[in-house]
């Protein structure tokens, strides 16, 4: 594989292919950066970070190894796909791992759900907690899975270019109850309240409420029963390097350390990008996968109507988080690679997050071992551990750097009171990561975790588009933009572009 300090020579191979720049190395601009290699193009992907990744980079630290953000891969067949196109065979690079259970849901009173896509044992599972709710989680189920050929199967990587696109599915998406709240389609269904947080709580997942996002992302649970959920081994890190490696097999840079600080618009038209050290960069086309609200206030300051830049900040951000990676001189055994811990309110607690932006005392958080499937992450006799907590984004006035170590600490003592006992003795190494530091590091607006919420009025064609309408020949990929976040979304909007990004081998 060519490291990154080798990778930028290797586009000087090929000066007469179009050029296409890329902005931000997520994983969905590193994903449109392989469709467009694969379509005639000449790539160079700028990242102003010191490594790739964006929110999916690594920190390594005292034998540690944590990935910063995605842990979770449902869908791997969109990443075999980026494989596929240069020619390669995933699994030679990267092996997933399959979760079972995909999550262990433990609720305040100490009763957990395991929460797997073994259709037997979820009806099992929903039995212990209320027989009666048995035909009903299968009824949910089915409706899930057609949500799912719709939403995903069949939009998932459509563009929604024009408001002639939404009006032909809307139908569908009435049909499907996508006027609906998750909660709210989960409730018909299933009456055991417990139940209903368990089968309502994906659009936290990917930045939204499940009071507040449409019923449409209902969608996950089939999705994960078909695909599974999978855990990339060495961890999430792997499928950066990956993807980098093939960037530069095709002929493509990856420019780590190189902030942009504009978009160069002439005639109306997207011709590069100036960084913030003078250095400008031409281009054919450019792609943004930095944050939309930022691509469209900042980078492209002064372009397109005001009405577009007003609505842009009126617009309604996912929650903020909270993130504690820390190490510990022992094993914790007993914890699943995933656990979902529920505080005493639900409906209460994300009210506070996403409408009134209070730091509330109480939390629920989402506790992530990965060296239960991959011990080499942390030195021998050791664990590995991230905590997140949904938080509100910065909209809420929290003063982080005051707020970050008591928060901490307060988490701390819940694991250590409820499942994790002997923990606050153990830990030997422990970094966070605020709202705050979602803005610094990753120019997220209001310093959301995922963009913009997964709202109805926020879907499809009411998201950015993935091509500009304010500038021609400027595309969008990542969470802020069609379809959404989560590593699925982020990576069908690079899918998107094979069918608004003109193919530079037939034009050529």
């Amino acid at each position: 594989m060519l490291t990154l300090a080798d990778a930028p020579s290797q586009a000087t191979r090929m000066p007469d292919l179009p050029h296409a720049v890329v902005i931000g190395s997520g994983f969905g601009g590193l994903a449109a950066a392989v469709r467009l290699g694969a379509r005639g193009y000449r790539v160079t992907v700028l990242e102003r970070l010191e490594q790739p990744g964006g929110r999916a980079r690594v920190h390594r630290q005292d034998g540690f190894t944590f990935d910063a953000g995605p842990t979770i891969v449902t869908a791997p067949f969109l990443f075999e796909e980026l494989w596929a196109l240069c020619g390669r065979r995933m699994a030679d690079d990267v092996t997933l791992a399959p979760m079972l259970p995909f999550y262990r849901i433990r609720f305040s009173d100490g009763a957990t759900f395991d929460y797997s896509g073994d259709p037997e044992a979820m009806r099992a599972e929903v039995a212990r907690f209320s027989p009666e709710d048995v035909t009903g989680y299968e009824q949910f189920m089915e409706r899930s899975a057609a949500i799912c050929r719709v939403g995903f199967e069949e939009l998932g990587h459509v563009a929604f270019s024009s408001v002639s696109d939404m009006l032909r599915i809307m139908p569908s998406l009435l049909r499907l109850g996508g006027h609906r709240s998750v909660y709210d389609l989960v409730a018909r269904y299933i009456r055991d309240e417990r139940l209903r947080t368990v089968f309502s709580f994906h659009p936290l997942l990917i930045g939204g409420s499940p009071f507040r996002a449409s019923a449409i992302y209902c969608l996950i649970a089939h999705l994960e029963r078909r695909w599974g959920v999978h855990f990339a081994m060495g961890g999430t890190g792997r499928l950066v390097e990956g993807l980098v490696g093939l960037i530069a097999g095709q002929g493509g840079a990856v420019r780590c350390g190189a902030e942009v600080a504009r978009i160069e618009v002439a005639d109306g038209r997207a011709r590069g990008v100036s960084l913030t050290d003078g250095t400008r960069i031409a281009a054919d086309i450019v792609v943004s996968n930095a944050d939309s609200a930022h691509t469209y206030l900042t980078l492209l300051a002064g372009q397109g109507p005001a009405w577009r830049r007003a609505k842009l900040k009126a617009a309604h951000s996912s929650m903020g988080l909270f993130v504690w990676y820390f190490g510990t001189d022992r094993k914790f055994p007993d914890i699943a690679h995933h656990t979902i811990l529920m505080g005493p309110r639900y409906r209460e607690l994300i009210a506070d997050i996403f409408e009134r932006k209070v730091l509330a005392p109480d939390f629920s958080l989402y506790l992530h071992r990965p060296t239960a499937t991959d011990p080499l992450l942390a030195p021998p006799g050791c664990d590995g551990f991230y905590v997140l907590a949904p938080v509100p984004n910065l909209a809420g006035g929290q003063d982080w750097s005051r707020l970050a170590e008591p928060y901490r600490q307060a988490i701390a003592d819940h694991l250590e009171a409820t499942v994790m006992p002997g923990l606050l003795g153990s830990i030997v190494t422990s970094r966070v990561t605020t709202p705050a530091d979602f803005e610094t590091d990753f120019l997220s607006f209001r310093g959301s975790g995922f963009g913009l919420e997964p709202v109805l009025t926020q879907s499809a064609w009411f998201r950015p588009h993935n091509a500009s309408s304010v500038v021609r020949d400027l595309y969008l990929v990542g969470a802020g933009t069609h379809p959404g976040a989560g590593l699925p979304g982020v990576l069908s909007s690079a899918k998107v572009l094979d069918t608004v990004v003109p193919d530079a081998r037939v034009d050529a």
